[in-house]
């Protein structure tokens, strides 16, 4: 009976303390969206005051806005792309061909960079080739991505694939240099196996520096989409560009600027998002703040 009474009054209190952590869980949840939402609303402080001081200098005639025209007129000019389909046309091919080079030069990067910051040997042998490869500039592969590789869609991947290989390379080679040699003897005096050793030591300590690497990565890959889509393209943002320069519309180009500034935060946010759960596990002043 004592255990019987004993059991029921557990059941008891975890029933009774489960409504609590359901509603500390709802608070904490609330609290963090309006954080985040605070967040982004102390961010566009900044270009908003910046758009409505230029719109009001060009209406008070204090400047001229033939060639940098007023935030209403590239609103205007967004507006009409987006409603004759154009924009989001454009925008879906930039966003395939960014995310397509950012897969594959995010992974060979990645196996890249093990590779040679584990194997002293390996990187001995390729990393003073790599490093050159990394000082050519990136609209120099393109006359040689168009030979090999024509003027459609591979070229263009190939080459937002080479801006990102770079970062993420760079950072997984030097993330696994850095680590504190402390941790791996830790390691060691438990008798942890190579597994282990990879899991509970090595891979926690590279990943902040990984995913940092594939924020850069990503940056960059949003950089090199301009000049794949130099390459003959008929779609895509920096064919608005390069059409709007042609054309004397200055509207457009700033539209898309201003489009590509806005697709790249969200994929770059997307991507914050998607690696938070991997550094969890970190206590650091930021997270506090």
């Amino acid at each position: 009976m004592t255990v019987q009474a004993s059991t029921a009054r557990a059941v008891a209190d975890v029933e009774s303390v489960a409504p609590q952590d359901a509603d500390g869980r709802a608070r904490a949840a609330r609290a963090l969206a309006g954080r985040v939402g605070g967040v982004w609303l102390v961010g566009v402080i900044l270009p908003v005051l910046l758009a409505a001081g230029w719109e009001l200098a060009v209406a008070g005639g204090f400047a001229n806005g033939r060639l940098m025209p007023p935030p209403s007129q590239i609103w205007g000019e967004l507006v009409r792309l987006a409603a004759s389909g154009e924009l989001w046309t454009h925008l879906l091919t930039t966003l395939w061909r960014v995310l397509a080079g950012f897969a594959i030069g995010a992974i060979a990067g990645t196996l890249a960079g093990l590779l040679t910051g584990a194997s002293g040997l390996a990187r001995q042998a390729l990393d003073p080739t790599i490093q050159a490869l990394r000082a050519i500039p990136s609209i120099a592969w393109v006359p040689l991505f168009i030979l090999w590789l024509g003027i459609f869609e591979a070229s263009k991947v190939a080459l937002i694939a080479v801006g990102v290989f770079f970062p993420v390379y760079l950072g997984v080679m030097g993330a696994i240099g850095s680590i504190d040699r402390k941790l791996v003897e830790v390691g060691r005096v438990f008798r942890l196996g190579r597994v282990q050793m990879a899991t509970r030591v090595l891979l926690p300590a590279v990943l902040p520096e990984w995913v940092i690497s594939l924020r850069s990565g990503l940056g960059l890959g949003f950089m090199f989409v301009v000049a794949a889509e130099f390459m003959g393209a008929s779609e895509g943002l920096g064919y608005l560009l390069v059409d709007g320069q042609q054309l004397g519309k200055p509207a457009q180009i700033l539209a898309a600027i201003i489009t590509f500034a806005i697709l790249g935060k969200l994929c770059d946010q997307a991507l914050v998002l998607a690696t938070r759960p991997l550094l969890a596990w970190r206590d650091t002043v930021r997270a506090r703040l």
